[in-house]
């Protein structure tokens, strides 16, 4: 598990540290954080619906939070717990594009032991570094 849920960090929301050898990594691993936020055991998602996502921004940390915030999409307008399977980042210039796979599974209340109900990705004490071991971000979600 490349993430850590944080206490004492925000109240009301909803903190996590991702990390990852690459920057395509750390958004995984930030996805799977948020993704566990709302449900308790991840091995439970199977992964029987495919959707491609295609987000851009000027920064890694805008990226991330236009990332997470389609994943958070998905599991309100359609109702899909989603994973991910493939990222990939480009960068041209100052402007960054990530094309990512997700894979899961409808919610099912019966199967997926739900914890909290994440609504969105805030800017509050938002962070995506690249350190020398690799790249870490810092997450606060509004639940």
């Amino acid at each position: 598990m490349a993430y850590t849920f944080l206490e004492d960090v925000a109240i009301a929301d909803m903190a996590f540290e991702a990390t990852g050898k690459t920057l395509e990594e750390l958004f995984s691993s930030a996805a799977d954080a948020t993704m566990n936020a709302m449900v308790d055991d991840l091995s439970t998602i199977q992964r029987t619906t495919q959707q491609a996502v295609k987000v851009e921004a000027e920064a890694a940390d805008l990226l991330l939070v236009n990332f997470l915030q389609e994943v958070i999409y998905y599991k309100d307008a359609q109702r899909l717990l989603l994973r991910p399977e493939r990222l990939q980042i480009e960068q041209r210039d100052r402007h960054l594009t990530l094309q990512a796979s997700l894979s899961g599974e409808p919610i099912n209340p019966e199967k997926h032991a739900l914890r909290v109900d994440v609504k969105a990705v805030t800017f509050h004490r938002l962070k995506v570094a690249q350190t020398a071991k690799g790249w870490e971000a810092m997450v606060i979600l509004d639940i």
